[in-house]
Order: structure tokens, then sequence, then C-alpha cells
């Protein structure tokens, strides 16, 4: 996470983890506290540049772009107590590679933290890798189910994860032409993830 001058005009050149996403969840994501319609504001006035040209909220980043960014004021990072703070675990991992990561999720864990949670998954495993510039789940899963969990590592591929992630199993899925039993079965997040992998090799000029 780049470091955030609330007194002086910042340029930030986009890398990879970030290629792929909108500018103003960009700015939302570095810009911790500061409004989004206060973000949108800036934007529409000009004061954010995207390459030295004005923007819109909606345009996407390229890595390699450098986004003008002028002084805002942030809010302080309150920092977690000790009591409250998420422990590094590492989960059992199925699949990883320099885009994904899927985990076997164990029951009575949630994913995220939220009410009466004070952590999940996903804060643990970023605490585990306090390297990790991007990390961001595909899908949620009950805190009391077990199963494979699917992380995104770079902005780009967290969408076509999400888009790829078997939903809930239609009808059509479960019976035949008929109406009886059928063979097919919904795809697991196995083939879900499998299926990403591939695509993003041959996206990138890799053979399978």
């Amino acid at each position: 996470m780049p470091a955030i001058s609330k007194d002086l005009v910042n340029h930030i050149s986009i890398t990879e983890a970030d290629a792929g996403a909108r500018l103003d969840n960009f700015l939302i994501k570095i810009l911790k506290g500061v409004p989004k319609s206060h973000i949108h504001r800036i934007i529409r006035a000009g004061e954010v540049r995207l390459n030295k040209k004005r923007a819109k909220p909606t345009d996407r980043l390229s890595e390699g772009d450098v986004v003008r960014i002028p002084p805002v004021r942030t809010a302080e990072k309150q920092r977690p107590s000790e009591k409250n703070a998420a422990p590094a675990r590492e989960f059992e991992i199925v699949y990883e590679d320099d885009a994904m990561l899927v985990i076997n999720k164990p029951a009575g864990t949630a994913v995220h933290g939220g009410s009466g949670v004070s952590f999940g998954v996903i804060e643990q495993i970023r605490r585990a890798r306090p390297e990790a510039k991007y990390l961001e789940l595909v899908h949620r899963l009950d805190k009391d189910t077990s199963g494979l969990l699917m992380g995104a590592k770079k902005t780009q591929r967290a969408g076509e994860a999400a888009r790829s992630h078997p939903q809930r199993p239609s009808e059509k899925n479960l019976s035949g032409a008929g109406g009886g039993p059928s063979a097919r079965k919904p795809r697991s997040c196995e083939a879900a993830a499998f299926q990403i992998h591939r695509r993003a090799g041959r996206k990138n000029g890799a053979r399978e």
C-alpha cells in the first residue's frame, strides 16, 4: 500500500496488483476514511488526474498508469488492540498460483470479521502474509460450513473468479429433460479454480 501524504500532491504508479481496478475504487482503498462522495467530487473537479489527464470514476487502471491525488485529509488508522487482533494463521492450501488461492476452510471459522466476530479467515491470512499487496475473498461460506474457499491475489482476477464461481445449483443442473435425476452435477470449486487458471494461461500465451 503506497504511503499517502495529506499535505502534498501524490503521484501513485499503478502496479500489477491494482491493474483492472476502477479509479474510484482504487482511491477508496488507499484513502482510508475519506467519504466516497468526496472522492467522486475531487475526480469530477479534475483534481485527480490519470496520466496527466482528467478522468472519470469508472475509468479502469492499467499497470504503469500514474494517478495524481491532491492533498486529502484521511482518518487516522486505529491500531487494533492485542485482544481483538487477528492471529496469523495459514489454512490448508488446495490450490495456489500468482493470481488466486483456494483453501480448505474448517467448520466453526468465520470467513470475515463482523457482528460479534473479531476476525475471520481473510484477516488471519492477511496477518500471516504481511507482504501480500492484495488479498480478497471471491465468495463466502457460512461459519459452520466447511469447504473450499477461493481468494484473489490480484484485483483483475477477483472479478474473473467471482463470475466463474459456481452459484447455488439450479433445477436444470439437478434434473434431466424429463424431470428425473441427471448424471450432471454442478461445478465444484476445484473445477472453477482450474477453469480460471486455464483462462489466465491462455490470456498470457502460456500452454496448459
